[in-house]
């Protein structure tokens, strides 16, 4: 993660309009959302705790809204795993990234050498803080307004109704081999700050899979997908075959 641009609230506020299509009423309160605790020395009283809280609720409710109107016959237990699938810390990283933000992030020098795990959540976590300024700005329809943008392209994706591999790899194993998966990471390459795992994955006496990944979770996720396609529970494009 690079150091931040140091911007004027009001500067801040314009970037993130043209990259948002929304106007910021109050460009200070902005800038709060986008202080991160590390930052309290330099802006003290002041990070994005709460507007995170906020804008966690906000993200969940226009998510499970949108779901209902875009498939209305899917069961709970499909709506369940699309939602966890669309607000995880994965999912939000991955469109902070989209609208830049990282480089916007107020923080403290040690949060930009944080291991890979936890500037996925740093992320994510301006992201709902954003979410709750746009709320707090215009309300729930401006904030859906923002949501459906990002959020309605991934709800629609191939492989959105599947579950998180790992998850459903110890259940298929547990029905099918009557067994735990064992995880075993099988290299670790790379310099501290941007470092590639391979895990391999086992069940019982099946010949175990592997996968790769940027930390040691998503290389376990890798490592479970590719078993799981193998074993024919999925296919490659991710959809269930059984």
């Amino acid at each position: 993660m690079t150091a931040p641009k140091r911007l004027t609230p009001e500067a801040l506020a314009a970037v993130l309009e043209s990259r948002t299509g929304h106007s910021f009423r109050d460009p200070q309160r902005l800038q709060r959302a986008l202080t991160h605790a590390s930052a309290r020395g330099s802006h003290a009283g002041v990070d994005y705790e709460r507007f995170e809280f906020l804008g966690d609720r906000v993200l969940g409710l226009a998510v499970a809204d949108m779901l209902l109107a875009d498939f209305p016959n899917a069961p709970e237990g499909e709506l369940s795993v699309r939602l966890n699938a669309l607000v995880n810390a994965e999912t939000l990283a991955q469109i902070a990234d989209e609208i830049g933000l990282a480089e916007l992030i107020r923080a403290g020098s040690e949060v930009r050498n944080l291991a890979e795990r936890k500037r996925v959540n740093l992320r994510a976590d301006a992201l709902e803080s954003l979410i709750a300024v746009i709320y707090l700005d215009d309300g729930l329809d401006a904030a859906k307004r923002f949501i459906h943008v990002y959020w309605k392209p991934r709800a629609k994706a191939v492989g959105a109704a599947r579950r998180d591999p790992k998850t459903e790899l110890q259940e298929w194993a547990h029905q099918a081999a009557g067994a735990t998966p064992e995880y075993r990471i099988e290299s670790r390459q790379g310099p501290d700050h941007d470092p590639l795992f391979t895990v391999s994955v086992s069940i019982a006496s099946k010949e175990s899979a592997t996968g790769t990944g940027r930390s040691k979770r998503e290389a376990e996720q890798a490592a479970a997908t590719a078993l799981l396609v193998r074993e024919g529970v999925w296919t490659a494009e991710g959809e269930y075959l059984r």
